[in-house]
């Protein structure tokens, strides 16, 4: 009998270290992924009960949590000051249609169940306090952000501000934007008619075009052909055979050029100032379609980066023939690349070669300041230092004397790529301008495409190229 009761008093006893190793390991180890989960109503119930952190851009508040006096069962409301300016950076947050951008990636901070808060959590039950999140402070720079909102406006389109050094996201605009506000709101009928609304405009509001879509790139490609050949061997004085037109290789379609580039040859650097298609046409065809999607690779053309965006990955075709080798040598045929992919391509220049990991989230803090998370920069060498000199030489011969005049500033030095891209010949163009300016150093990419306010046809030289140069003079 004793030896029965021991028995059961051993099994007991292991059945209550396995609740509470089961307990403890839940509570340190799964309590992130079910809070998130989307079945938990309770806890989303739970979630906005809870003072939620706030996200800065600098030292400006672009989403918070206030108290609500709107008499639903909810303790605040989520509040977004300028809501439509930093909607493609703070996303929404709502009790219908969850959350996005920077307030899906970081929710667990902002609610204050990440894994490095379970202390505070811990702290906050037994002294009966209130549980409040975290704060997450962007890089975003407020001036920088305004200009660039302000320049495109009358244009569909995107801009993004990087810092070439730190690969950080100084500013993030896309047009047109809506109001994060309308779907936080606790009203569950007016929160629906504006998600409703918002699916069905055919202008796209919600979308970010500055680092979840991608384009054609056009021109602008031309820069990574351009890196490519100089990492083979060439040189800026390097000519290049450059016809008036091309035949496609086996077609009858021509490729001409848009702009006066002789109809002999031009140096590699007189055809990039001039964005001669027959050059970096028959360039491309002879460096041939390995050399470019490995450098394109290099660059970061089919990898994911910044995850707090989701941001979507760029691309070069897998497989070409000799005609679509060509077309994709001018950023056509199906290469595709965000203003994202492009910003961390004129960095690389601007930085000696090593191009900047982007990044938009500087640190998170806790209520009394303590940091929770700070970025640390990573960078990953792309081209020699020879090659990206030579790339800002002629990039800034491309603002002082070719296509992208439209982005002078007297007394600043600017090195611009100009594109102008089609999807589809029955498609309006868009418009491209990468360029960056130097001291203090910033990379600026613009892109713009057809909406009511804006003609037919968009140009990198005649549109986008002023709007850079209208951001550029605000970070002077």
């Amino acid at each position: 009998m004793n030896r029965q009761i021991r028995l059961v008093g051993l099994v007991s006893a292991l059945m209550v270290l396995a609740l509470f190793g089961n307990l403890t390991y839940m509570n340190l180890f799964r309590e992130e992924p079910l809070q998130a989960n989307e079945y938990n109503v309770r806890a989303r119930e739970a979630e906005f009960n809870i003072h939620r952190g706030s996200i800065y851009a600098g030292n400006t508040v672009i989403a918070e949590s206030v108290l609500s006096n709107d008499g639903s069962i909810f303790s605040y409301q989520r509040m977004y000051p300028n809501g439509p300016l930093y909607a493609p950076i703070t996303g929404f947050y709502s009790y219908l249609f969850g959350s996005s951008r920077v307030e899906n990636s970081f929710n667990s901070y902002l609610v204050g169940t990440s894994a490095s808060q379970w202390l505070q959590r811990i702290i906050d039950t037994l002294t009966n306090t209130s549980p409040q999140g975290a704060s997450v402070v962007t890089t975003i720079n407020p001036i920088y952000q305004e200009a660039a909102w302000n320049a495109l406006q009358g244009y569909s389109g995107a801009v993004v501000v990087m810092d070439p050094h730190t690969g950080a996201i100084q500013a993030l605009v896309s047009t047109p934007s809506y109001d994060p506000g309308v779907l936080a709101t606790h009203d569950y009928g007016a929160a629906r008619e504006s998600w409703d609304a918002l699916i069905a405009d055919p202008a796209g509001p919600m979308l970010d075009r500055g680092t979840r879509e991608i384009y054609p790139p056009g021109s602008t490609f031309k820069l990574i052909v351009a890196a490519s050949a100089l990492e083979r061997g060439y040189t800026p004085d390097t000519m290049i055979d450059t016809p008036k037109e091309v035949q496609l290789p086996g077609t009858e379609i021509y490729l001409a050029n848009s702009s006066d580039c002789g109809s002999t040859q031009v140096s590699l650097a007189m055809a990039m100032q001039l964005s001669c298609n027959t050059s970096f046409a028959n360039l491309g065809h002879t460096l041939g379609a390995d050399t470019l999607r490995s450098q394109a690779q290099r660059f970061g053309f089919g990898s994911e980066h910044l995850p707090a965006l989701g941001a979507a990955v760029s691309r070069f075709p897998d497989e070409l023939d000799g005609a679509q080798l060509m077309m994709s040598s001018i950023g056509q045929y199906d290469v595709a690349a965000s203003p994202l992919q492009m910003a961390m391509v004129a960095s690389s220049f601007v930085n000696g070669g090593e191009m900047p990991d982007p990044y938009l989230v500087q640190e998170v803090l806790t209520p009394d300041l303590a940091v929770l998370s700070r970025h640390e920069t990573r960078t990953s060498t792309v081209v020699s230092p020879s090659t990206a000199q030579s790339m800002k030489e002629m990039m800034i011969s491309v603002v002082e004397n070719g296509t992208g005049r439209g982005a002078k500033i007297p007394g600043v030095t600017i090195g611009g790529k100009t594109g102008t891209a089609q999807s589809d010949p029955s498609s309006p163009n868009y418009a491209w301008f990468v360029s960056f300016a130097l001291d203090p150093d910033v990379v600026v990419v613009v892109f713009l495409q057809r909406s009511d306010q804006t003609p037919a046809d968009l140009w990198g030289g005649g549109d986008a190229a002023p709007v850079a140069k209208k951001v550029i003079q605000a970070t002077r």
